[in-house]
Order: C-alpha cells, then sequence, then structure tokens
C-alpha cells in the first residue's frame, strides 16, 4: 500500500462526521435552524473552550470516567466469571443460567427510581447501574464464546499432555476471545447510555450534570457540547477495544490479513 493509499484509507472515515460538521454550520449559522433549536458549531466550540479553560470540563470527564471503569470493571468481572463457569461447568450452568436470563430481561434503567432510594444519588448508584448494564452482554458473548470452542482443538490439547489449567488458558480462552471482545464493545457501548441517563437523572457531578444544571439557563451549547462530549469517548473506548482485538488476536486470519507485514 503506497502513501496516498494509506492517507486515502485513514481519512475516509472522517467523510461523514466532517460533511455532518460543515451541514450544521451552515444551516445555523443561515438560519435555517433556529439557535434556540440547534447552536452555531461554533458557539459550541467557544463554550467548549470556555469549560476547558475554567476546569469544568476536566473535572467532569474525570468524574464520569471514573463512574463508567469502575462500573464496567465490577460488572464485566462478574459477567466473565459467570460465563466461564457456566461454559464449562454444567452444574454452575443449571443453578444460575436461568436466574441470569430473568434478570437480564428486566430494563435495568427501570430500576433508577429502585436504585435511588436504596443508595441515593451518590457514586454507588451510578457505579450499580453501569455495572448492571455491561455484565449480560459479557456474561452472553463469553458463554457463547466457550461453548463454540472446537471440540477438536480440546481433544488435541489433551492428546498433547496439555492439564486442565494450560488447556483453559492456551485453548478455550484464545478460541473464545473473539466473542469476549465482541461482548466488551457491545457492553461499552451501553456503558455510556447507563451513565448518561444516570448522570442525567440523579447527579451532582460529571458529564450528565454539566449538562442539566445548563439546561435550566437554557444554555444549548454547553447541553450540545455534553453530547458530543460522551460521543467522543464512546467512540475512543470503541478505538480501544480494536486496539484489543488486533493486539490479542494476531492468531486470528481475519486480523492477520490486516496486521502490518514483519520488517526485515
Amino acid at each position: 500500500m503506497n502513501r496516498w493509499s494509506r492517507v486515502y484509507a485513514s481519512s475516509l472515515p472522517l467523510f461523514i462526521p466532517l460533511l455532518i460538521l460543515v451541514m450544521w454550520q451552515l444551516t445555523t449559522s443561515t438560519g435555517m435552524i433556529s439557535d434556540r433549536t440547534l447552536p452555531t458549531l461554533v458557539d459550541v466550540f467557544q463554550a467548549g473552550v470556555r469549560l476547558t479553560l475554567d476546569g469544568t470540563l476536566l473535572e467532569a470527564i474525570t468524574v464520569s470516567t471514573m463512574r463508567a471503569g469502575t462500573g464496567l470493571l465490577i460488572g464485566g468481572g462478574i459477567g466473565f466469571v459467570f460465563g466461564l463457569l457456566n461454559g464449562v461447568l454444567g452444574i454452575a450452568d443449571k443453578l444460575t443460567d436461568s436466574t441470569l436470563q430473568m434478570l437480564r430481561n428486566i430494563p435495568h434503567l427501570a430500576m433508577i427510581p429502585l436504585v435511588i432510594v436504596w443508595f441515593g444519588i451518590g457514586e454507588t448508584a451510578k457505579i450499580f447501574l453501569v455495572a448492571l448494564g455491561v455484565m449480560f452482554p459479557i456474561y452472553l458473548n463469553t458463554l457463547h464464546g466457550i461453548r463454540s470452542v472446537d471440540p477438536g482443538l480440546i481433544e488435541m490439547g489433551r492428546v498433547y499432555g496439555l492439564s486442565r489449567w494450560q488447556l483453559y488458558r492456551k485453548v478455550i480462552l484464545p478460541g473464545a476471545m473473539p466473542s469476549i471482545l465482541v461482548g466488551l464493545r457491545f457492553a461499552l457501548g451501553i456503558m455510556w447510555l447507563t451513565l448518561i441517563v444516570s448522570e442525567t437523572i440523579a447527579a451532582d457531578q460529571g458529564i450528565g450534570y454539566m449538562a442539566m444544571n445548563a439546561r435550566e439557563f437554557f444554555q444549548l451549547d454547553v447541553v450540545v457540547f455534553a453530547i458530543i462530549i460522551y460521543a467522543l469517548l464512546g467512540k475512543l473506548s470503541d478505538t480501544m477495544a480494536k486496539w484489543l482485538e488486533r493486539r490479542w488476536l494476531r492468531w486470528h486470519p481475519h486480523f492477520a490479513k490486516t496486521a502490518p507485514p514483519p520488517k526485515a
């Protein structure tokens, strides 16, 4: 691949976002869309600069990211453990899978009033909701990934004398990893969605609180800027998940094709 081909491939994903930004600025600056409906892109940018300079943005991002990350670690860890146990132990699957499936079908955002009663509007409530939201995608994809491992590979590992631990580490987990990482990417989207809702309903810090506080004073530029920040954080999370895919799935045919050739 030559230089211009690489530039074209790397810039192509930016085409639609840039087109949206241009159309946004044109329609708002010319009055086609009222500034009481949507502020101009320049106004939103100026609001972002103002919030950055006074430290409000950094504080809000730090608080929201800590909430999201903590909930992901707790809920994702629980989902992964249950998926692993239910994938390899029949007794664990019979004991817990039906219960987990019933819980999965309860909309976790509908539990917000109950969670506020339990935990108030502090950090625990938001972390609990995020953990509950991300647990099930990781659980289901871990369970599916383990059950989808080729039995022939497992038998081959036994023939080569691998212990049970080595079999899990070298055969079962690598075979399930593509599905687990798909679950992670799905969970990351739910993580930010849950955090947005929880922060806009009951919070005194974070990006959602910043947006709702701005709404009270009809500062639409700040509200839109907060939405953009959520979108950028979601994109950053997905990019990190893709990086993990490329790093951990180098053996996979799809990622082997897209990986750069080794240097001589």
